[in-house]
């Protein structure tokens, strides 16, 4: 692939990322949040799963392997999903976007911990910046809003649902793996708008086009080309490139729904920035041993 349709193809897909935050708040104006998502994941899974079923890509053989789909869904897509849904309602596109977007901080933690995995100096120095990022950026706030921790909560879930994935690695073909993680996270949420809200869709051209473009563009398009730079290009290279996300996700709330650009905003959003592109930048990683 040539470097020029690698940046090109980088850019769009971190675009999608990012700006789907400004996207779906605009959205909240039409729906209840665990509703929209459960119809946005619930369409997207569903046509995924006609499409690799129709290219008879492999499916999981074993119930304990759709039970381990169903557990990665239940993490990636309602854990994530749900949350960074909820969380639009009372903080802006471009906080919820940077607080999300904190995972590969934590995915370094988490697998520290639980998994007993080694990182690079340099790695642990952008988990510090970006947690001092978030410290900055959501320090500056007077009172605390719900929304700041459920986007603290997406990002937790995220960070779960990436080692879960690694853990399992090879459970199925990754096609397989998003469209039915997507499918069976979207019916999650369907339940949990009856249990949890007080579920509504107001049905108009808006929404629909909404509906459709966080479904069919900011899903399955995001994810094919996001697969596709990971399957053509080097992976940690392909990483190191996240930190576009939230910067795209600040540029969108701020172009579409006039998000203020606080100063400790900015200079939090760029620490965290740096951090992801540092975790990011190499993946090389070596097993503690275990004595």
């Amino acid at each position: 692939m040539s470097a020029s349709r690698f940046t090109l193809l980088i850019v769009v897909t971190t675009f999608l990322m990012g700006s789907s935050f400004a996207v779906v708040k605009i959205g909240l104006i039409y729906s209840s949040p665990l509703l929209l998502a459960a119809l946005r994941f619930i369409l997207a899974g569903g046509i995924m799963g006609i499409i690799v079923g129709v290219l008879k890509r492999t499916h999981p053989t074993t119930k304990g392997q759709w039970v381990k789909l169903l557990i990665i869904g239940a993490f990636q897509t309602a854990g994530v999903m749900g949350c960074i849904f909820l969380s639009l309602r009372t903080i802006t596109a471009s906080e919820s976007a940077i607080l999300t977007f904190t995972n590969p901080l934590l995915v370094v933690l988490f697998s520290t911990v639980f998994l007993k995995m080694r990182y690079r100096l340099y790695q642990w120095i952008g988990v510090i910046l970006g947690l001092v990022g978030v410290s900055i950026t959501m320090g500056a706030q007077i009172e605390f809003r719900i929304g700041v921790f459920f986007g603290i909560l997406s990002a937790v879930f995220w960070a779960i649902a990436t080692l879960l994935t690694k853990r399992w690695g090879g459970l199925t073909d990754i096609w397989v793996l998003s469209a039915y993680q997507m499918l069976f996270g979207g019916l999650i949420l369907w339940v949990g708008s009856f249990i949890l809200e007080t579920p509504f869709f107001i049905v108009n051209g808006t929404a629909l086009l909404i509906l459709l473009w966080l479904s069919l563009i900011s899903s399955i398009v995001q994810f094919a080309l996001w697969y596709y730079l990971l399957q053509k290009g080097e992976p940690g290279k392909t990483s190191a490139f996240l930190f576009l996300a939230p910067f795209f996700g600040v540029l969108t709330g701020w172009l579409l729904l006039g998000d203020p650009l606080y100063p400790s905003l900015l200079a939090g959003g760029l620490l965290i920035i740096i951090g992801i592109f540092l975790v990011n930048k190499d993946f090389n990683r070596k097993r503690v041993s275990a004595n």
